[in-house]
């Protein structure tokens, strides 16, 4: 089996999506030092290009999650891979996602940063698919809300495959033909 890429949203839309929510960010941060979070892997294109574009003081912290389970379904437990590097203690904190979609994994780590007592904890994710979830996650910033597809690009991957691509695009597999 074979597959192709067919883009979703255009690497112009993605670009243009991004400024908007920066300058909303802005907008809502006025006077505030704001303190990104970046869920990796697939979260830290987006929060570059993010970051670049809120014009309020910035700082960047790193984490990295982990659901244990086979390898399509999350079985809801959640392992941290990488911890943040500085507390969050009185701080305005914005999690940075790739997507949404079950919010399993997300409900659990904004818990858990809530518990480490920030000023405040907003939401931003560059994709959300609604009709997944199964938890209900509070998102502040949404990108682009997008139907049940397999994407990939702008940090999402398929198999560590598809990451560079500066679109978002859908993995449609296809049949090899056999050959006698």
């Amino acid at each position: 089996m074979s597959e192709k890429v067919r883009v979703m949203l255009s690497e112009e839309a993605v670009d243009k999506k991004i400024q908007e929510i920066g300058e909303q960010i802005s907008r809502d941060y006025e006077g505030k030092q704001v303190h990104l979070v970046c869920v990796l892997k697939g979260g830290s294109f987006f929060m570059c290009e993010l970051a670049k574009r809120i014009t309020v003081p910035v700082s960047l912290d790193f984490m990295s999650v982990s659901s244990y389970g086979s390898e399509t379904k999350s079985s809801g437990v959640v392992r941290i891979v990488k911890d943040l590097d500085e507390p969050l203690k009185d701080k305005d904190v914005l999690v940075v996602e790739d997507i949404i979609d079950s919010g399993r994994t997300l409900s659990y780590l904004l818990e858990m940063l809530r518990d480490r007592g920030p000023k405040s904890l907003k939401l931003c994710t560059l994709l959300d698919k609604p009709e997944r979830r199964v938890v209900d996650v509070h998102v502040d910033y949404t990108c682009f809300q997008i139907p049940d597809e397999f994407v990939v690009g702008y940090g999402l991957d398929y198999d560590q495959r598809y990451r560079n691509l500066p679109y978002i695009g859908v993995v449609e597999f296809e049949d090899e033909e056999v050959i006698d």
